[in-house]
Protein backbone atom coordinates (compact mmCIF):
# COMPACT_ATOMS: atom_id res chain seq x y z
CA UNK A 1 0.00 0.00 0.00
CA UNK A 2 2.69 2.41 0.95
CA UNK A 3 4.94 1.47 -1.71
CA UNK A 4 2.47 2.23 -4.74
CA UNK A 5 1.11 5.03 -3.03
CA UNK A 6 0.22 8.26 -5.20
CA UNK A 7 0.39 11.91 -3.41
CA UNK A 8 -2.30 13.85 -4.92
CA UNK A 9 -1.65 17.25 -5.41
CA UNK A 10 -3.00 19.71 -2.66
CA UNK A 11 -5.31 22.14 -3.37
CA UNK A 12 -3.74 25.78 -3.08
CA UNK A 13 -3.80 27.53 0.24
CA UNK A 14 -6.62 29.45 -0.02
CA UNK A 15 -8.67 26.65 -0.85
CA UNK A 16 -7.59 24.00 1.73
CA UNK A 17 -7.85 27.03 4.08
CA UNK A 18 -11.92 27.15 2.97
CA UNK A 19 -12.13 23.08 2.61
CA UNK A 20 -10.90 23.13 6.39
CA UNK A 21 -13.77 25.43 7.48
CA UNK A 22 -16.44 23.36 5.88
CA UNK A 23 -14.55 19.97 7.22
CA UNK A 24 -14.66 21.16 10.91
CA UNK A 25 -18.05 22.49 10.82
CA UNK A 26 -19.22 18.83 9.11
CA UNK A 27 -17.58 17.31 12.68
CA UNK A 28 -19.12 19.98 15.07
CA UNK A 29 -22.46 19.03 13.66
CA UNK A 30 -21.97 15.10 13.42
CA UNK A 31 -21.33 15.16 17.39
CA UNK A 32 -25.19 15.50 18.64
CA UNK A 33 -26.17 13.01 15.50
CA UNK A 34 -23.82 10.16 17.18
CA UNK A 35 -24.78 11.28 20.53
CA UNK A 36 -28.92 10.47 19.22
CA UNK A 37 -27.76 7.51 17.26
CA UNK A 38 -25.26 5.94 19.85
CA UNK A 39 -22.40 5.47 17.40
CA UNK A 40 -19.17 4.91 18.98
CA UNK A 41 -16.48 6.19 16.52
CA UNK A 42 -12.97 4.87 16.87
CA UNK A 43 -10.05 6.63 15.31
CA UNK A 44 -6.79 5.28 15.26
CA UNK A 45 -3.68 7.16 14.21
CA UNK A 46 -0.69 5.35 13.42
CA UNK A 47 2.14 6.43 10.77
CA UNK A 48 5.92 7.44 11.18
CA UNK A 49 7.77 9.19 14.03
CA UNK A 50 7.57 12.96 13.84
CA UNK A 51 4.75 12.69 10.63
CA UNK A 52 2.81 14.44 12.53
CA UNK A 53 0.47 12.60 14.52
CA UNK A 54 -0.22 14.43 17.51
CA UNK A 55 -0.73 17.92 16.06
CA UNK A 56 -3.28 16.69 14.17
CA UNK A 57 -4.95 14.79 16.87
CA UNK A 58 -5.35 18.19 18.47
CA UNK A 59 -6.40 19.77 15.82
CA UNK A 60 -9.53 17.38 15.29
CA UNK A 61 -10.64 17.25 18.54
CA UNK A 62 -10.67 20.72 18.64
CA UNK A 63 -14.17 20.57 16.87
CA UNK A 64 -15.71 18.61 19.30
CA UNK A 65 -16.95 18.84 22.85
CA UNK A 66 -14.79 17.85 25.37
CA UNK A 67 -17.43 15.25 27.11
CA UNK A 68 -17.78 13.81 23.94
CA UNK A 69 -14.11 12.20 23.50
CA UNK A 70 -11.12 10.36 25.02
CA UNK A 71 -7.58 10.60 23.45
CA UNK A 72 -5.29 7.89 24.57
CA UNK A 73 -1.71 6.93 23.37
CA UNK A 74 -0.98 3.09 23.52
CA UNK A 75 2.98 2.58 25.13
CA UNK A 76 4.09 -0.37 24.76
CA UNK A 77 2.92 -2.86 27.28
CA UNK A 78 3.78 -3.25 30.46
CA UNK A 79 5.52 -6.20 32.40
CA UNK A 80 1.61 -6.53 33.56
CA UNK A 81 -0.09 -5.88 30.15
CA UNK A 82 1.79 -8.78 29.06
CA UNK A 83 0.31 -10.91 31.69
CA UNK A 84 -2.72 -10.63 29.41
CA UNK A 85 -3.90 -11.64 26.39
CA UNK A 86 -2.78 -9.49 23.44
CA UNK A 87 -6.07 -7.80 22.39
CA UNK A 88 -6.64 -7.53 26.19
CA UNK A 89 -5.50 -3.97 26.95
CA UNK A 90 -6.82 -2.41 23.83
CA UNK A 91 -10.53 -3.91 23.84
CA UNK A 92 -10.13 -2.00 27.91
CA UNK A 93 -10.39 1.20 26.01
CA UNK A 94 -12.70 1.05 23.61
CA UNK A 95 -15.28 3.75 23.83
CA UNK A 96 -18.97 3.74 25.07
CA UNK A 97 -22.06 4.45 22.51
CA UNK A 98 -22.22 8.24 21.62
CA UNK A 99 -18.84 8.65 21.84
CA UNK A 100 -15.53 9.14 20.30
CA UNK A 101 -11.86 7.89 20.95
CA UNK A 102 -8.82 8.90 19.25
CA UNK A 103 -5.78 6.54 19.89
CA UNK A 104 -2.58 8.17 19.33
CA UNK A 105 -0.96 4.27 17.93
CA UNK A 106 -2.92 1.34 18.56
CA UNK A 107 -2.18 -2.56 18.19
CA UNK A 108 0.29 -1.73 14.80
CA UNK A 109 2.42 -0.35 16.54
CA UNK A 110 2.80 -3.04 18.93
CA UNK A 111 2.97 -5.82 16.50
CA UNK A 112 5.30 -4.35 13.95
CA UNK A 113 7.92 -2.83 16.98
CA UNK A 114 7.90 -6.30 17.94
CA UNK A 115 8.50 -7.86 14.62
CA UNK A 116 11.38 -5.36 13.78
CA UNK A 117 13.20 -6.25 17.19
CA UNK A 118 12.50 -9.85 16.59
CA UNK A 119 10.71 -9.89 19.62
CA UNK A 120 7.89 -11.59 17.46
CA UNK A 121 8.10 -14.27 14.69
CA UNK A 122 6.34 -14.80 11.71
CA UNK A 123 3.95 -17.22 12.61
CA UNK A 124 3.34 -15.27 15.93
CA UNK A 125 3.27 -12.13 13.65
CA UNK A 126 0.41 -13.59 11.58
CA UNK A 127 -1.84 -14.91 14.69
CA UNK A 128 -1.69 -10.95 15.87
CA UNK A 129 -2.92 -10.19 12.53
CA UNK A 130 -5.64 -12.30 12.54
CA UNK A 131 -6.34 -11.12 15.71
CA UNK A 132 -6.60 -7.85 14.70
CA UNK A 133 -8.67 -8.30 11.79
CA UNK A 134 -11.30 -10.61 14.05
CA UNK A 135 -11.49 -7.82 16.41
CA UNK A 136 -12.39 -4.67 13.43
CA UNK A 137 -14.54 -6.99 12.42
CA UNK A 138 -16.65 -7.88 15.65
CA UNK A 139 -16.51 -4.26 16.29
CA UNK A 140 -18.12 -3.14 13.61
CA UNK A 141 -20.46 -5.90 13.70
CA UNK A 142 -21.99 -4.62 17.06
CA UNK A 143 -22.18 -1.12 15.69
CA UNK A 144 -18.57 0.39 16.12
CA UNK A 145 -17.31 3.11 13.58
CA UNK A 146 -13.35 2.42 13.27
CA UNK A 147 -11.47 4.88 11.50
CA UNK A 148 -7.62 4.23 10.44
CA UNK A 149 -5.09 6.86 9.33
CA UNK A 150 -1.56 5.98 8.68
CA UNK A 151 0.74 8.84 8.16
CA UNK A 152 3.07 8.98 5.30
CA UNK A 153 6.11 11.07 4.53
CA UNK A 154 9.53 10.65 3.40
CA UNK A 155 12.79 9.26 4.64
CA UNK A 156 14.05 12.53 3.92
CA UNK A 157 11.07 14.56 5.59
CA UNK A 158 11.24 12.33 8.83
CA UNK A 159 14.94 13.28 8.94
CA UNK A 160 14.82 17.51 8.47
CA UNK A 161 11.57 16.90 11.09
CA UNK A 162 14.15 15.12 13.96
CA UNK A 163 16.51 17.23 13.20
CA UNK A 164 14.61 20.24 14.22
CA UNK A 165 13.18 18.81 17.09
CA UNK A 166 16.39 18.13 18.57
CA UNK A 167 17.43 21.55 17.89
CA UNK A 168 15.47 22.93 20.26
CA UNK A 169 15.75 21.93 23.75
CA UNK A 170 11.97 22.18 24.20
CA UNK A 171 10.84 20.04 22.09
CA UNK A 172 14.23 17.64 21.82
CA UNK A 173 12.36 15.25 24.18
CA UNK A 174 9.45 14.01 21.21
CA UNK A 175 12.44 12.15 19.30
CA UNK A 176 13.13 8.79 20.99
CA UNK A 177 15.68 6.62 19.81
CA UNK A 178 13.01 4.25 18.53
CA UNK A 179 12.20 7.10 15.89
CA UNK A 180 15.93 8.13 15.21
CA UNK A 181 16.60 3.93 14.80
CA UNK A 182 13.59 4.01 12.63
CA UNK A 183 15.10 6.73 10.06
CA UNK A 184 18.12 4.69 10.31
CA UNK A 185 16.33 1.79 8.77
CA UNK A 186 13.69 3.34 7.06
CA UNK A 187 13.33 0.87 4.16
CA UNK A 188 13.24 -2.45 6.60
CA UNK A 189 10.59 -0.24 8.60
CA UNK A 190 8.58 0.36 4.93
CA UNK A 191 8.28 -3.65 4.00
CA UNK A 192 7.16 -4.40 7.62
CA UNK A 193 4.40 -1.05 7.47
CA UNK A 194 3.21 -2.12 3.88
CA UNK A 195 2.90 -5.63 4.52
CA UNK A 196 0.92 -4.79 7.86
CA UNK A 197 -1.47 -2.07 5.83
CA UNK A 198 -1.96 -4.53 3.56
CA UNK A 199 -2.48 -7.60 6.04
CA UNK A 200 -5.32 -5.48 8.13
CA UNK A 201 -7.02 -3.30 5.33
CA UNK A 202 -10.55 -4.75 5.23
CA UNK A 203 -13.34 -3.17 3.82
CA UNK A 204 -15.16 -2.65 7.15
CA UNK A 205 -11.93 -0.91 8.45
CA UNK A 206 -9.72 0.45 5.81
CA UNK A 207 -6.42 1.95 6.44
CA UNK A 208 -6.42 5.68 4.90
CA UNK A 209 -3.17 6.75 3.96
CA UNK A 210 -1.91 10.57 4.63
CA UNK A 211 0.26 12.51 2.73
CA UNK A 212 1.51 14.07 6.16
CA UNK A 213 4.25 16.61 4.42
CA UNK A 214 1.65 19.49 4.16
CA UNK A 215 -0.02 19.57 7.67
CA UNK A 216 -2.72 21.47 6.59
CA UNK A 217 -3.46 19.13 3.69
CA UNK A 218 -2.80 16.00 6.34
CA UNK A 219 -5.76 17.82 8.35
CA UNK A 220 -7.82 17.83 5.66
CA UNK A 221 -7.97 14.73 4.59
CA UNK A 222 -8.40 13.59 7.98
CA UNK A 223 -11.11 15.36 8.84
CA UNK A 224 -12.51 14.83 4.84
CA UNK A 225 -12.01 10.73 5.41
CA UNK A 226 -13.78 10.91 9.11
CA UNK A 227 -16.50 12.85 7.94
CA UNK A 228 -17.40 10.67 5.02
CA UNK A 229 -16.78 7.69 7.49
CA UNK A 230 -19.52 9.22 9.98
CA UNK A 231 -22.24 10.10 7.23
CA UNK A 232 -21.66 6.59 5.84
CA UNK A 233 -22.27 5.38 9.42
CA UNK A 234 -25.12 6.69 10.40
CA UNK A 235 -26.62 5.87 7.44
CA UNK A 236 -26.07 1.97 7.80
CA UNK A 237 -26.01 2.10 11.51
CA UNK A 238 -29.19 0.41 11.73
CA UNK A 239 -28.48 -2.28 9.82
CA UNK A 240 -28.26 -6.02 10.26
CA UNK A 241 -24.98 -7.34 9.80
CA UNK A 242 -24.10 -10.63 8.15
CA UNK A 243 -23.97 -14.08 10.34
CA UNK A 244 -20.99 -15.72 9.57
CA UNK A 245 -20.22 -19.19 8.67
CA UNK A 246 -18.72 -20.81 12.18
CA UNK A 247 -14.87 -22.36 10.99
CA UNK A 248 -14.19 -23.71 13.99
CA UNK A 249 -13.85 -27.53 14.58
CA UNK A 250 -17.08 -28.61 17.05
CA UNK A 251 -17.95 -31.70 18.93
CA UNK A 252 -21.31 -33.19 18.01
CA UNK A 253 -24.16 -32.49 20.97
CA UNK A 254 -27.64 -33.41 20.12
CA UNK A 255 -29.81 -32.48 23.62
CA UNK A 256 -29.88 -31.98 27.20
CA UNK A 257 -33.15 -34.41 27.09
CA UNK A 258 -30.77 -37.29 26.06
CA UNK A 259 -28.74 -37.09 29.58
CA UNK A 260 -29.62 -39.08 32.29
CA UNK A 261 -29.63 -37.79 35.46
CA UNK A 262 -31.65 -39.99 37.86
CA UNK A 263 -28.31 -42.81 38.26
CA UNK A 264 -25.87 -39.97 38.74
CA UNK A 265 -25.89 -40.44 42.60
CA UNK A 266 -22.65 -40.74 45.24
CA UNK A 267 -22.93 -41.75 48.77
CA UNK A 268 -21.84 -39.71 51.53
CA UNK A 269 -19.07 -41.92 51.76
CA UNK A 270 -17.85 -41.40 48.21
CA UNK A 271 -18.20 -37.99 48.26
CA UNK A 272 -16.19 -37.29 51.38
CA UNK A 273 -13.34 -39.43 50.07
CA UNK A 274 -12.93 -37.98 46.92
CA UNK A 275 -14.15 -34.14 47.79
CA UNK A 276 -11.09 -34.38 50.01
CA UNK A 277 -8.54 -36.36 47.15
CA UNK A 278 -9.61 -33.74 44.56
CA UNK A 279 -9.26 -30.88 46.84
CA UNK A 280 -5.53 -31.63 48.00
CA UNK A 281 -4.66 -32.13 44.13
CA UNK A 282 -6.06 -29.06 43.28
CA UNK A 283 -4.31 -27.29 45.57
CA UNK A 284 -1.45 -28.41 44.32
CA UNK A 285 -1.98 -27.92 40.93
CA UNK A 286 -2.91 -24.45 41.45
CA UNK A 287 0.59 -23.55 42.92
CA UNK A 288 2.23 -25.54 39.77
CA UNK A 289 -0.32 -23.22 37.35
CA UNK A 290 1.05 -19.93 38.89
CA UNK A 291 4.65 -21.03 38.72
CA UNK A 292 4.16 -21.72 34.88
CA UNK A 293 2.02 -18.80 34.99
CA UNK A 294 -0.93 -20.92 32.77
CA UNK A 295 -4.26 -18.65 32.99
CA UNK A 296 -7.18 -20.83 33.59
CA UNK A 297 -10.99 -19.30 33.20
CA UNK A 298 -13.74 -21.81 34.39
CA UNK A 299 -17.50 -20.58 32.86
CA UNK A 300 -20.46 -21.34 35.02
CA UNK A 301 -24.05 -21.40 33.03
CA UNK A 302 -27.01 -23.93 34.27
CA UNK A 303 -30.87 -24.09 36.02
CA UNK A 304 -31.92 -21.53 38.17
CA UNK A 305 -31.29 -23.61 41.72
CA UNK A 306 -28.96 -26.09 39.68
CA UNK A 307 -26.22 -25.72 42.38
CA UNK A 308 -23.58 -23.68 40.94
CA UNK A 309 -23.13 -21.50 43.74
CA UNK A 310 -22.35 -24.73 45.87
CA UNK A 311 -20.09 -26.10 43.04
CA UNK A 312 -17.78 -23.15 42.83
CA UNK A 313 -17.36 -22.98 46.17
CA UNK A 314 -15.90 -26.59 46.03
CA UNK A 315 -13.20 -25.55 43.54
CA UNK A 316 -12.59 -21.79 46.12
CA UNK A 317 -11.64 -24.37 49.14
CA UNK A 318 -9.17 -25.98 47.46
CA UNK A 319 -7.19 -22.67 45.71
CA UNK A 320 -4.84 -20.39 47.32
CA UNK A 321 -7.34 -16.93 47.75
CA UNK A 322 -4.26 -14.83 46.23
CA UNK A 323 -4.78 -16.46 43.02
CA UNK A 324 -8.14 -16.68 42.34
CA UNK A 325 -11.30 -14.78 41.72
CA UNK A 326 -14.97 -15.14 41.37
CA UNK A 327 -16.87 -12.84 39.03
CA UNK A 328 -20.72 -12.86 39.29
CA UNK A 329 -22.21 -11.70 36.93
CA UNK A 330 -26.09 -9.70 36.64
CA UNK A 331 -27.91 -7.96 34.33
CA UNK A 332 -24.92 -5.14 32.95
CA UNK A 333 -24.46 -1.53 33.89
CA UNK A 334 -25.41 1.15 32.12
CA UNK A 335 -21.47 1.77 31.02
CA UNK A 336 -21.66 -1.73 30.12
CA UNK A 337 -24.35 -1.91 27.88
CA UNK A 338 -22.98 1.20 26.30
CA UNK A 339 -20.42 -1.04 25.09
CA UNK A 340 -19.48 -4.57 23.33
CA UNK A 341 -21.04 -6.80 24.83
CA UNK A 342 -18.23 -8.90 25.50
CA UNK A 343 -16.26 -5.65 27.02
CA UNK A 344 -17.29 -6.20 30.34
CA UNK A 345 -15.63 -10.29 30.41
CA UNK A 346 -12.31 -8.71 28.54
CA UNK A 347 -12.06 -6.34 31.58
CA UNK A 348 -12.78 -9.10 34.25
CA UNK A 349 -9.93 -11.75 32.85
CA UNK A 350 -7.65 -12.80 34.97
CA UNK A 351 -3.55 -12.48 34.61
CA UNK A 352 -1.71 -15.41 33.54
CA UNK A 353 -0.93 -18.06 36.55
CA UNK A 354 -4.19 -16.98 38.24
CA UNK A 355 -7.83 -18.58 38.04
CA UNK A 356 -11.33 -16.61 37.22
CA UNK A 357 -14.28 -17.99 38.24
CA UNK A 358 -17.47 -16.67 36.45
CA UNK A 359 -20.61 -17.26 38.21
CA UNK A 360 -22.80 -16.72 34.61
CA UNK A 361 -21.16 -15.63 31.83
CA UNK A 362 -21.18 -14.05 28.02
CA UNK A 363 -23.33 -16.66 27.24
CA UNK A 364 -26.54 -14.59 28.56
CA UNK A 365 -26.08 -12.98 25.37
CA UNK A 366 -28.02 -15.81 23.48
CA UNK A 367 -29.96 -16.91 26.04
CA UNK A 368 -31.46 -14.02 28.56
CA UNK A 369 -30.77 -11.19 26.33
CA UNK A 370 -32.05 -13.57 23.49
CA UNK A 371 -35.20 -14.97 24.61
CA UNK A 372 -36.04 -11.35 27.09
CA UNK A 373 -35.45 -9.27 24.08
CA UNK A 374 -32.65 -7.35 25.24
CA UNK A 375 -30.64 -7.48 22.17
CA UNK A 376 -31.93 -7.97 18.52
CA UNK A 377 -31.95 -11.60 16.51
CA UNK A 378 -29.17 -10.33 14.70
CA UNK A 379 -27.35 -9.55 17.83
CA UNK A 380 -27.86 -13.18 19.41
CA UNK A 381 -27.10 -14.95 15.65
CA UNK A 382 -24.22 -13.58 15.76
CA UNK A 383 -22.88 -13.77 19.05
CA UNK A 384 -22.29 -18.00 18.56
CA UNK A 385 -19.42 -17.46 16.50
CA UNK A 386 -18.15 -14.09 18.34
CA UNK A 387 -18.07 -15.73 21.33
CA UNK A 388 -16.12 -18.71 19.61
CA UNK A 389 -14.08 -16.30 18.35
CA UNK A 390 -13.56 -15.07 21.92
CA UNK A 391 -12.84 -17.98 23.74
CA UNK A 392 -10.01 -19.45 20.74
CA UNK A 393 -8.55 -15.88 21.44
CA UNK A 394 -8.21 -16.70 25.28
CA UNK A 395 -7.00 -20.54 24.20
CA UNK A 396 -4.45 -19.32 21.73
CA UNK A 397 -2.69 -16.98 24.78
CA UNK A 398 -2.57 -20.02 26.14
CA UNK A 399 -5.42 -19.79 28.78
CA UNK A 400 -7.18 -23.43 29.99
CA UNK A 401 -11.02 -22.62 29.08
CA UNK A 402 -13.29 -24.67 31.14
CA UNK A 403 -17.24 -24.37 30.44
CA UNK A 404 -19.66 -26.44 32.64
CA UNK A 405 -23.73 -26.32 32.22
CA UNK A 406 -25.45 -27.44 35.64
CA UNK A 407 -28.12 -29.21 34.67
CA UNK A 408 -31.33 -30.67 37.16
CA UNK A 409 -34.48 -31.66 35.60
CA UNK A 410 -37.78 -29.43 36.24
CA UNK A 411 -38.98 -31.20 39.26
CA UNK A 412 -36.12 -30.90 41.06
CA UNK A 413 -36.10 -27.27 40.42
CA UNK A 414 -39.21 -27.01 42.02
CA UNK A 415 -38.77 -28.83 44.95
CA UNK A 416 -35.36 -26.91 45.47
CA UNK A 417 -37.28 -23.57 44.55
CA UNK A 418 -39.94 -24.24 47.37
CA UNK A 419 -37.71 -25.06 49.67
CA UNK A 420 -35.83 -21.55 48.80
CA UNK A 421 -39.22 -19.93 49.41
CA UNK A 422 -40.17 -22.00 52.60
CA UNK A 423 -37.05 -21.50 54.54
CA UNK A 424 -36.61 -18.32 56.03
CA UNK A 425 -32.32 -18.41 55.75
CA UNK A 426 -32.62 -18.95 52.02
CA UNK A 427 -35.47 -16.81 50.91
CA UNK A 428 -32.96 -14.31 49.72
CA UNK A 429 -31.89 -17.46 47.05
CA UNK A 430 -35.26 -17.03 45.67
CA UNK A 431 -36.82 -14.01 43.32
CA UNK A 432 -40.11 -13.66 41.18
CA UNK A 433 -37.68 -13.62 37.98
CA UNK A 434 -36.90 -17.11 38.90
CA UNK A 435 -40.74 -18.30 38.71
CA UNK A 436 -40.89 -16.16 35.43
CA UNK A 437 -37.89 -18.05 33.81
CA UNK A 438 -39.30 -21.20 35.09
CA UNK A 439 -42.81 -20.88 32.97
CA UNK A 440 -40.14 -20.17 30.20
CA UNK A 441 -38.49 -23.57 30.89
CA UNK A 442 -39.06 -24.60 27.41
CA UNK A 443 -38.08 -22.03 25.44
CA UNK A 444 -34.68 -21.30 27.92
CA UNK A 445 -33.86 -25.51 26.78
CA UNK A 446 -34.51 -24.95 22.77
CA UNK A 447 -32.25 -21.91 23.48
CA UNK A 448 -29.37 -24.11 25.15
CA UNK A 449 -29.00 -26.97 23.45
CA UNK A 450 -28.62 -24.33 20.41
CA UNK A 451 -26.05 -22.36 22.48
CA UNK A 452 -24.24 -25.44 23.04
CA UNK A 453 -24.46 -27.03 19.43
CA UNK A 454 -22.99 -23.71 17.90
CA UNK A 455 -20.24 -23.19 20.75
CA UNK A 456 -19.39 -26.46 21.94
CA UNK A 457 -15.20 -26.12 19.77
CA UNK A 458 -13.09 -28.31 20.36
CA UNK A 459 -10.52 -26.19 22.03
CA UNK A 460 -13.56 -25.21 24.66
CA UNK A 461 -15.64 -27.90 24.89
CA UNK A 462 -18.98 -27.91 27.77
CA UNK A 463 -19.07 -30.27 30.23
CA UNK A 464 -22.36 -30.94 31.30
CA UNK A 465 -22.81 -31.63 35.36
CA UNK A 466 -25.47 -33.43 36.17
CA UNK A 467 -26.73 -31.95 39.47
CA UNK A 468 -29.76 -33.86 40.50
CA UNK A 469 -27.45 -35.09 43.07
CA UNK A 470 -25.04 -31.81 44.36
CA UNK A 471 -22.52 -34.05 45.06
CA UNK A 472 -21.79 -35.82 41.99
CA UNK A 473 -22.03 -32.34 40.24
CA UNK A 474 -19.21 -31.29 42.56
CA UNK A 475 -16.92 -34.56 42.39
CA UNK A 476 -17.59 -34.45 38.43
CA UNK A 477 -16.58 -30.72 37.92
CA UNK A 478 -13.49 -31.31 40.76
CA UNK A 479 -12.41 -34.18 38.30
CA UNK A 480 -12.57 -32.56 35.46
CA UNK A 481 -10.82 -28.94 36.64
CA UNK A 482 -7.75 -30.97 37.44
CA UNK A 483 -7.74 -33.46 34.52
CA UNK A 484 -7.55 -30.17 32.31
CA UNK A 485 -4.93 -28.62 34.31
CA UNK A 486 -2.62 -31.89 34.22
CA UNK A 487 -3.41 -31.90 30.44
CA UNK A 488 -2.24 -28.82 30.24
CA UNK A 489 1.10 -29.42 31.99
CA UNK A 490 1.95 -32.15 29.31
CA UNK A 491 1.36 -30.02 26.22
Amino acid sequence: MLKDFVKALPPDEEQIKAELKTEREKLAAFQTKIKEAKLPVMVIFEGWGAAGKGSIIGKVIKNIDPRFFRVKTMDAPSADAKRYPFLHRYFMEIPEEGKFAFFDTFWMNEVCTQLMEGDLSKSVYQQRVRSINTAERSLTDNGYLVMKFFFHISKKEQKKRLEDLLKDKNTAWRVSDHDLYENDHYDKYLSVYDQYLSDTSRSIAPWYIIDGKNRKWAELQVLSFLNQGIDTALKNHSLASPILQNPFPMISFRSLSDISLSDKTLTDEVYEAELDRLQKELGELHNELYRKKIPVIIAYEGWDAAGKGGNIKRITSALDPRGYEVQPIASPEPHEKARHFLWRFWTRLPKDGHIAIFDRTWYGRVMVERLEGFCSENDWQRAYNEINEFEKELVDWGAIVIKFWVQIDKDTQLERFTDRQNTPEKQWKITDEDWRNREKWDLYEEAINEMIQKTNTAFAPWHVLESNDKKYARIKALQIVTDAIRGAFKK
